[in-house]
């Protein structure tokens, strides 16, 4: 196998990782708060940990990442993703008397796994030759999707077969993915990693005068927020607040939505178009979708609109990327860095504030007397409020699109080196 070939192999691997990273914890929700007594709000504090440590990554790359070797932190990246799994997964032995701790620790330290592989592994992948560079691109996202499906179906048949007390047996299975991403590395020579213009100093601080990079800071914050809060919330959600049993709504729901994600970005990449447009489609089937989960009466449509969402949330963040890099030249990596950071600010704040608003509502009286005149617990009354007040962020994409669809003849291509020097790329 060629060294371009292991390259390939081992992100798209690592990929994978992130998607066992970002998705193992929410199956387990209500597992761990009945078998552990953990709340739900220390439980979405996992997910807030897990994207601010990506966030802090991203930015720190970003800044000193000229003092950085980047090969050497991309071969490290499985390894520290398997140290981080180990530990979640031993949790219960190291940490007996408090297991939350440990699943802090680990989560902690695999999230900055998946931080080095958002910055690293997509200009790795770029760097290596290509009839079409943007499809190899799309195609490493795409791989998170169905790796995300993957992990949560083998979960399910795992839990259908041995039940979720062995979730820790489960988690150490999950370990032989960045044991192979890691022996693909050893002894293989890394292209060289692509720097465009606007990896300087100077360069970096004209970024700020763009205008148009505040507006996609926000509509990637709002895609992220879209994306992840049903993405980490479907599961619990479709069990605790629908009735729906686990594995149905693993399958039908949360591996239903990561599917959808897969199948829209695929489908994007052979056949996208018009990619200001499609957001903004996108935006407004998401907000619908998350309306329909949070107030319809019928399981059925609400397991539907939960896997619907991965559709509609599937190119709110790559597509905003794309449309940066087509109306910014010369951003560089700062620029995907802020980007990256700014969605996974909005994947941390989103599921984090659904599981704050069922712990308020389930722990009030006028909650529990509302749920009571509902007939529903005052814990599903909570996940429902929770979902409904997430409608917000699809919401507010909508007119972000709305103002990028409106704008795309305008000022596009502009180059970070000639804002440096006062002018644009027109003068």
């Amino acid at each position: 196998m060629s060294d371009n070939k292991r390259v390939k192999l081992s992100c798209y691997l690592t990929c994978i990782t992130m998607a066992v990273t970002a998705n193992v914890s929410p199956l387990l929700f209500v597992t761990f708060n009945e078998s552990y007594g953990i709340s739900f709000s220390l439980l979405g504090l996992l997910i807030v940990l897990n994207f601010t440590t990506q966030i802090i990554v991203d930015l720190v790359f970003s800044f000193f990442g000229d003092r950085l070797n980047s090969h050497i932190a991309v071969k490290l990246t499985p390894p520290l993703a398997l140290l981080g799994l180990s530990i979640y997964a031993l949790s219960p032995i190291i940490f007996a008397h408090n297991v939350y701790i440990g699943l802090v620790i680990g989560t902690v330290i695999a999230s900055a796994a998946s931080g080095l592989a958002e910055v690293l592994t997509s200009p790795l992948i770029a760097s290596i030759p290509a009839d079409n560079p943007d499809a190899e691109l799309s195609k490493l996202h795409s791989v998170y999707a169905w790796g995300t499906v993957g992990v949560i179906l083998f979960s399910t048949l795992f839990f259908v077969l041995f039940t979720t007390e062995y979730w820790y047996v489960l988690m150490a299975l999950f370990l032989v993915i960045p044991v192979i991403s890691t022996l693909l590395f050893v002894n293989c020579t890394l292209p060289e990693i692509k720097r465009d213009e606007g990896d300087g100093a100077g360069p970096v601080k004209s970024l700020y005068r763009h205008g148009i990079l505040y507006i996609c800071l926000a509509a990637i914050f709002m895609g992220g927020a879209t994306e992840l809060a049903m993405a980490q919330w479907a599961s619990s959600y479709l069990e605790a607040a629908i009735g729906i049993p686990k594995a149905a709504g693993d399958i039908f729901g949360a591996a239903l939505f990561a599917m959808m994600m897969g199948i829209g970005r695929t489908l994007y990449t052979k056949y996208g178009r018009h990619i200001e447009l499609t957001l903004l489609l996108s935006a407004v089937g998401a907000t619908v979708c998350y309306l329909i989960a949070a107030l319809s009466p019928l399981p059925i449509l609400t397991l539907i609109a939960c896997g619907m969402t991965g559709l509609f949330s599937s190119m709110l963040w790559p597509g905003t990327l794309i449309i940066i890099q087509d109306r910014i030249k010369g951003g560089g990596v700062m620029m995907f860095a802020l980007m990256a950071a700014g969605g996974d600010l909005g994947a941390s704040v989103a599921p984090q504030l659904i599981g704050a608003i069922t712990d308020l509502i389930a722990a009030s009286s006028l909650g529990g007397d509302i749920a009571s005149e509902l007939g529903i617990t005052a814990q599903a009354l909570g996940m429902k409020a929770g979902m409904l007040i997430s409608t917000l962020f699809p919401l507010i994409a909508i007119a972000l699109f709305f103002y990028l669809y409106k704008t795309r003849a305008e000022n596009k291509s502009l180059s970070v080196e000639a804002v440096t020097l006062g002018k644009t790329e027109k003068d």
